[in-house]
C-alpha cells in the first residue's frame, strides 16, 4: 500500500459527514458531562450532605485494613488524607457521586431521545397532502389535476366537454 493511497483514503473517511458529527457530540457530550459533574458536586451534594449531619460526600470511604482513621486533632481523615497515609480504602462517597453524574446523564439522553421520538411521530402522522398533479394515461406526463386535456399530447382526458 503506497503513503499516497493511505492518505485519500484517511482524508475520504475523516470529512465524511457522519464522522464529524460523531466528533461534533463526542466534544459536546464531554463538555455536558462536565457541566453534569459540577451539578452534582457543587449544587445537588452540598446540601444533601449538609441535611446529613455536614457529611462531604466525595470525602466518604471505608478502610480495608486496620488504620487510625482520626487527625491528631480527633477529625475523620479526608479521603486524600487516608489514601496519603497509606490506608487501602473503598471510597464509596465518590462512587456516589459518579452515579448520581451518570442518572443525570442518562436521564438526559433519555428525555433528549423521547423528544426526537416525538418529533418523528408527529412528522409520520401527518395527513397525505391532497393531488395537486395526476398522469396523463397517453403520454404519462404531469399535468394538473383539474385539467380535461394534457397539455403535451393534446389527448382528452376524463371530464373533457366538446366546445359546440
Amino acid at each position: 500500500m503506497n503513503g499516497k493511497g493511505f492518505i485519500k483514503e484517511f482524508k475520504e473517511f475523516a470529512v465524511r459527514g457522519n464522522v464529524i458529527d460523531l466528533a461534533v457530540g463526542v466534544i459536546i457530550g464531554g463538555a455536558f458531562g462536565k457541566i453534569v459533574t459540577s451539578v452534582v458536586n457543587d449544587i445537588i451534594m452540598p446540601p444533601i450532605g449538609k441535611l446529613l449531619g455536614g457529611m462531604n460526600f466525595p470525602d466518604l470511604y471505608v478502610a480495608l485494613q486496620a488504620a487510625d482513621p482520626l487527625n491528631a486533632d480527633g477529625t475523620r481523615k479526608t479521603l486524600a488524607q487516608a489514601k496519603e497515609a497509606g490506608i487501602a480504602v473503598l471510597a464509596y462517597g465518590q462512587f456516589i457521586n459518579v452515579l448520581l453524574d451518570f442518572l443525570i446523564v442518562a436521564f438526559c439522553v433519555f428525555m433528549l431521545v423521547k423528544g426526537i421520538n416525538m418529533l418523528k411521530r408527529k412528522e409520520q402522522e401527518k395527513p397525505p397532502q391532497e393531488k395537486t398533479i395526476k398522469e396523463c394515461p397517453h403520454c404519462l406526463s404531469e399535468i394538473p389535476i383539474a385539467a380535461t386535456r394534457c397539455a403535451h399530447c393534446t389527448s382528452k382526458l376524463e371530464g373533457f366537454v366538446e366546445a359546440r
